[in-house]
């Protein structure tokens, strides 16, 4: 599988990404999933410590075990849970970063996070602030890299500005395509884009037509709308799985498609589909059929 360069930093990643939110809580389960999606050329494992308070990484850091020094491993930060309740606040201070990476370093059982993402973000945080937690960070030797996972404009321009972020987490799909607007700009800055959400809820593979009859719509289409469009998909490209991740690896801003699985055969299917050859005659004609559609809140 072919690596990219994230951003200007010193990180290589593997085109499919394994999105660890899926993960079984069953740790034998877990490690099956994580040696499968290691053995099919996957290298960037992402996780955060919003998932099940922190569970996830500690089934992350179980399942990875010896194989540690294989793996690019992200996570992130930024909302905290409540000690009282299922409620979580934003919390974005330095102190809070600083304190909470080294809960998640010892969930993960890692000396150190590849990548540390900033999960979330609004325009009245004190950016700063953030951008000093990680760089103290990075000296320290606890993270090698940070980024951000937001889809607010001003968030993201304000951190090409003012910060060395490696990567943008961003939902990006054929369905929705509002990332588009700005691709082109963050790879000019010297960062990359990491996709979530690129199969759309499911909607975008071998079974979405499946699906579609438990769902009223999806971003900017209604159901009747969905139902056209993921037919006229599938006559470009039956297996949508290939099309859905194709589509975005297109643009070479695009460094990863993170991608999450609950069973080793599922992360198969996206390897497979990855290796999928599919023209960019047929990306073309997808895009087509699909809607460019804009941010239409948090720019200024």
């Amino acid at each position: 599988m072919k690596r990219n360069q994230l951003g200007n930093s010193i990180l290589e990643v593997s085109e499919i990404a394994l999105g660890c939110m899926s993960l079984p809580n069953n740790e034998n389960e877990a490690r099956i999933i994580v040696d499968s999606a290691l053995d099919g050329g996957i290298n960037y494992f992402d996780t955060a410590d919003l998932y099940g308070k922190g569970k996830n990484e500690e089934i992350v850091g179980n399942a990875i075990g010896e194989r540690r020094n294989e793996i690019i491993l992200a996570t992130k930060v930024g909302n905290e849970w409540r000690h009282d309740s299922d409620e979580v606040q934003w919390n974005p201070s330095k102190s809070y970063i600083k304190s909470q990476v080294h809960q998640s370093l010892k969930r993960l059982d890692t000396d150190w996070i590849d990548l540390y993402q900033l999960h979330g973000g609004m325009i009245t945080d004190s950016s700063e602030e953030t951008i000093d937690a990680f760089e103290s960070l990075k000296k320290e030797g606890l993270i090698r890299e940070y980024g951000i996972s937001s889809i607010r404009p001003n968030v993201i321009n304000r951190y090409l500005a003012n910060s060395d972020i490696a990567s943008v987490m961003m939902q990006y799909s054929l369905l929705d395509r509002r990332p588009e607007e700005f691709l082109d700009k963050i790879g000019d800055a010297g960062r990359s884009v990491v996709t979530r959400g690129t199969f759309a809820k499911g909607l975008l593979t071998t079974e979405g037509l499946e699906r579609l009859k438990n769902n009223d719509g999806y971003m900017d289409y209604n159901a009747d709308e969905l139902e056209k469009v993921l037919t006229e998909l599938m006559k470009i490209e039956d297996n949508l799985n290939a099309l859905a991740i194709h589509s975005v690896l297109q643009h070479n801003t695009v460094a990863s498609v993170v991608a999450g699985a609950s069973s080793a055969a599922q992360i198969q299917q996206t390897v497979a589909a990855y290796h999928t050859e599919i023209s960019t005659d047929q990306i073309a004609a997808a895009k087509k059929l699909t809607k460019q559609s804009n941010y239409t809140q948090h720019r200024d």
